[in-house]
């Protein structure tokens, strides 16, 4: 064990430069799977029979082909038809939209917990559906979706690791670097693996403690 540490010490630093990549990577994704599934929701809920299957589509094509796949269309095939991206860009986009297919049924089935009769009441009052959509419902499935939204949220962060294979030199692509020079593989992944526990643990108390600032008694 005590060489493990040894290791793990010596090249510790070189894996941490990849950090800043890792954590943009997921933290991009996520905005954008974010705003994207808000609007996959409300099309999926509100929308016209055209724009229910559009989106309903969409959901279907990114939740039943693998990640690894769409990246790879992305960074690989969209090129061909004359659509460029760098590795970094490719793995955002990628991942972006992958987990908005995702999180647009988390925030569905947050939108449909909150009772009905709110929605008539906003528009009693005079609102729009847009506007009863953003300033009543919203709000409360916004708290309601937290902790399926947490799972994505990590899972994500454990899919970064993905944006290795076309290039992004994230932590995984520097560990497996570190493991063709060293010929260490085990301590090297045993190491990433850790590194990995760590940041999710810590998302997941963070986004704990969002959870519970946010949550209203009763709701």
């Amino acid at each position: 064990m005590s060489e493990w540490f040894d290791f793990a010490i010596e090249h510790l630093p070189y894996v941490l430069q990849g950090i800043p990549t890792t954590l943009g990577l997921w933290a991009s994704a996520m905005v954008i799977g974010a705003a994207l599934g808000l609007v996959l929701a409300w099309a999926r809920i509100y929308g016209s029979r055209p724009i229910y299957l559009a989106a309903t589509i969409y959901v279907e094509i990114f939740r039943g082909t693998p990640m690894l796949v769409q990246m790879l269309f992305i960074y690989l095939g969209l090129p061909e038809i004359g659509i460029v991206f760098d590795p970094l860009t490719a793995a955002i986009i990628a991942i972006g939209l992958n987990t908005a297919a995702y999180q647009a049924e988390y925030f569905r089935g947050a939108v449909r917990s909150v009772p009905v009769g709110q929605m008539a009441a906003a528009r009693a009052l005079g609102m729009g559906q847009f506007q009863g959509f953003k300033n009543i419902i919203l709000p409360q499935a916004l708290r309601r979706v937290i902790p399926q939204w947490s799972n994505e949220a990590i899972l994500e962060l454990k899919y970064t690791s993905i944006a290795y294979a076309i290039g992004v030199t994230e932590i995984t692509a520097r560990a497996e670097k570190i493991g063709y020079e060293t010929f260490q593989f085990f301590e090297v992944f045993l190491l990433i693996a850790a590194i990995y526990v760590v940041m999710t643990s810590v998302v997941a108390q963070v986004l704990l403690f969002v959870e519970k600032r946010v949550s209203v008694p009763g709701l």
